[in-house]
């Protein structure tokens, strides 16, 4: 199917989608991170202290588990190592598997740092279970945001933009949801609670949205794609812009190589027209074999192409070409042969011409 019978996305709903899954990817993370008072809170106090952990009142309370640099470390560390890790998990674990056992597993964990909010531990077990949380969120988001960038490659370009997009707005999102939950007016542990569950909600869209996309014909189309056929897809592009080219005129240049050829020039003297020959290089277009063979302009063994434009003249399309207005005519013209490598001369002989050259001079 050529670029141009690409189905159309109706209503925009797989860049909706999309939009949704890159704010889905981030929201989570970016909710935790801006909840930090929240935890050093329940780590400072008592373990009935959730009450004031959100308050607007509240003052930072001492680190005494470094939070800030632990959280510093389990986030990037296990975000770097399953990044790396995801370029072998495509081949082992399908895509799907990949995606959605991601963002069901960020679901579990925010839905237990919500659970947490209304259970009292001791400030000490509630850090082991943070820092699991920290590390394991961010190994789930980096198989989950290279899968989608997977994706994402054999789509329109557009898309990804979208997608990035989805991802900006959710810092926004998580500074205006810990913005309303202190200033709602109900205690800070119900706030607390309603500031967790939103994330889990934003991660049940994203799951719905990604589930959508095989039932959309755009997102299928260009989804179902493997690597070797969006390659195929690739090059047939590369020949349909070449056959543009081809019928404007324009012929590339990039990556040609020239040969010399033997062109007939006519010399006018007076009334006289004298016909000779002279030798100019003419580039052999390698990037326009798939277009030429298409019109069946090549062989197995490729001819060379020059642009020749006649004055006074419009330049006529070459036979197989579609009748379109070009500036420059296309004709064939043969490789010229190949001259055989000269023998070195003997010493003797060498010797005679560069005499003979020197006598000329004098």
């Amino acid at each position: 199917m050529a670029r141009g019978d690409a189905p159309q996305d109706s209503y925009h709903l797989v860049g909706i989608s999309f939009f949704i899954l890159g704010l889905g990817t981030l929201l989570p993370w970016n909710f935790f991170i801006t909840a930090i008072p929240y935890f050093q809170g329940r780590l400072a106090g008592p373990p009935n202290s959730t009450a004031r952990t959100l308050s607007a009142n509240h003052t930072e309370p001492e680190d005494a588990f470094n939070f800030n640099n632990w959280v510093t470390l389990l986030s990037q560390l296990p975000l770097l190592l399953f990044t790396l890790l995801n370029s072998f998990l495509y081949q082992c674990v399908p895509e799907a598997v990949r995606v959605l056992g991601s963002l069901l597993a960020i679901l579990l964990l925010f839905a237990l740092t919500a659970a947490l909010v209304k259970v009292d531990v001791s400030p000490r077990p509630f850090f082991g279970i943070t820092m699991a949380s920290v590390c394991l969120i961010n190994s789930f988001s980096a198989v989950l945001q290279g899968s989608l960038f997977g994706q994402l490659g054999t789509m329109p370009s557009t898309y990804s933009t979208l997608f990035l997009s989805g991802q900006g707005l959710a810092g926004i999102f998580a500074a205006l949801a810990m913005l309303m939950s202190m200033a709602s007016g109900v205690d800070a542990q119900t706030s607390a609670l309603g500031y967790f569950i939103t994330p889990c909600v934003g991660i049940l869209v994203s799951i719905v949205c990604y589930l959508s996309l095989p039932h959309l014909k755009f997102a299928r189309y260009y989804l179902a794609k493997k690597p070797s056929q969006a390659q195929a897809h690739e090059l047939e592009t590369k020949a349909e812009l070449l056959q543009s080219d081809l019928a404007d005129g324009v012929v590339p240049c990039v990556g040609l190589h020239s040969h010399l050829v033997c062109l007939p020039c006519h010399h006018s003297h007076g009334d006289q027209l004298h016909q000779s020959g002279e030798v100019e290089p003419v580039l052999q277009p390698h990037l326009l074999l798939p277009s030429l063979q298409h019109h069946g302009l090549a062989g197995a063994e490729p001819d060379l192409l020059l642009p020749v434009a006649q004055r006074g003249q419009p330049a006529a399309a070459p036979a197989g070409l579609p009748a379109l207005p070009v500036r420059a005519a296309l004709h064939a013209v043969p490789r010229a042969p190949e001259v055989p490598a000269a023998h070195p001369l003997r010493t003797g002989r060498l010797l005679h011409h560069l005499h003979a050259a020197l006598c000329r001079v004098q």
